[in-house]
């Protein structure tokens, strides 16, 4: 709650003038209906906006009473005391003290109570109100926890780690025909990993919406996520970036709330469309694009613990062979994969997934993340450690086809 100063004097501009007569103005009219009619005015009723429509509107009933200036005025009373929260501090007056040096005397000042309609960083209360769970606040699925399109958001963790693996591809090869590999390089087994990415919506509102905050809404998304391994302590070679994986993906999300067995609630499916590349040209080049159909769950275990479950599975899109610069990708990286997480409190969460080739000779991946908020870090910077390990394949588009064992440790930025 912040309070603004208004000086009285630096308050008579045209428009605020204009205000003050038309108050005036009623206040003589109040006074002389009273007069003619010394009979007590009617209590009105409270004001109720229509239903299912914001109560932002309920000033349109009495700007239609322009017939009656004394219960017109009441009415906008009453409208305005609905608005203002039970623990605001009324407006109150003080002086603010002469200035002989540009002499400028001591001015009567009015403080204004404003009300604080953004989180602490700056961002509408919607996309941190903890009203509503964590999978409705990060998609933001109901009208609650809209924070219009085209704002920036996080999406996967922001991250910079130091990473350590028991491999590391001294000689990456294309299996495409007519393709060798390049020189061996002389990598290191220690790393730095940096990850990037952000979302943001494009559209909302196109199949399912409502007035009310806790009507759901559909919405459609772009994302963009990079990946990079950095050779930081390898001075040899120049210290160069050996990997960089773009990912850009447009999605849709269709808001549910249907409860399951177990206290768990599905709410939400979603379709999309990735392309996922490094950028370089053979034997290095690696991209590949797919089609997913999603959908996630959630139970609430607590105030501040809960459950998410989410799933994802995927097809290919075909290429000719002549273009397929890494063919069978999805006989190594997998076909669909599970995610589940577990956030125990505020400070700590843990998640584990699993991808899978979903084909005889089972290939793919597991991850487990543990991330823990500093305790000198306010809740909403969204600042975490994070500890990683991976196993399988696919940590890289490069090592698609070589298992790997990867630890990282760093810090991670996360619900932004």
């Amino acid at each position: 709650m912040q309070l603004k100063l208004l000086p009285l004097a630096a308050a008579a501009r045209p428009g605020v003038l204009a205000l003050l007569a038309l108050l005036a103005l009623l206040g003589s009219a109040a006074t002389a209906h009273a007069q003619v009619a010394p009979a007590a005015a009617p209590t009105l009723p409270a004001i109720v906006p229509p239903a299912n429509r914001p109560s932002s509107l309920g000033w349109q009933t009495c700007q239609a009473m322009k017939g009656d200036p004394a219960a017109q005025l009441t009415c906008f009373q009453q409208w305005a005391d609905a608005q203002t929260p039970a623990n605001m501090p009324a407006p109150s007056l003080t002086t603010a003290p002469a200035n002989p040096q540009t002499g400028q005397p001591a001015t009567p000042v009015l403080l204004l109570p404003s009300l604080n309609t953004e989180a602490p960083d700056g961002k509408p209360i919607g996309c941190k109100n903890t009203k509503y769970s964590e999978l409705s606040r990060f998609w933001e699925l109901q009208r609650g926890t809209d924070c219009d399109t085209f704002a920036l958001r996080g999406y996967r963790p922001i991250s910079l780690a130091v990473v350590t693996s028991d491999s590391v591809n001294m000689q990456p090869s294309s299996p495409s025909a007519g393709h060798t590999a390049l020189t061996s390089q002389p990598y290191m087994r220690t790393e730095n990993k940096i990850q990037l990415s952000v979302r943001t919506k494009v559209a909302k509102g196109l199949l399912k919406n409502g007035d009310n905050d806790d009507d759901d809404h559909d919405s459609v998304w772009f994302g963009y996520t990079q990946q990079s391994y950095w050779q930081l302590f390898n001075g040899a070679i120049s210290r160069p970036f050996r990997t960089t994986d773009h990912e850009p993906e447009a999605l849709y999300i269709y808001p549910h709330q249907i409860p399951l067995a177990g206290g768990w609630n599905y709410r939400l499916s979603g379709v999309g469309v990735v392309h996922q590349s490094n950028g370089q040209s053979l034997p290095l080049s690696r991209s590949w694009n797919r089609v997913y159909l999603m959908g996630a769950a959630e139970k609430t275990l607590g105030q501040d613990s809960g459950l998410i479950l989410q799933g994802r599975i995927w097809d290919r899109m075909k290429e000719s062979s002549g273009n397929d610069d890494n063919p069978g990708i999805e006989n190594y990286v997998g076909r669909a994969e599970v995610t589940g997480s577990w956030q125990i409190n505020k400070a700590n969460t843990v998640g584990v997934t699993l991808r899978h080739s979903l084909r005889k000779e089972a290939r793919g991946s597991a991850r487990f993340d543990w991330m823990m908020a500093p305790a000198s870090s306010p809740n909403y910077t969204g600042l975490r450690y994070h500890v990683q390990l991976f196993s399988g394949y696919g940590d890289s588009l490069v090592d698609y086809n070589r298992k790997r064992n990867v630890l990282s440790i760093g810090l991670s930025l996360v619900d932004w």
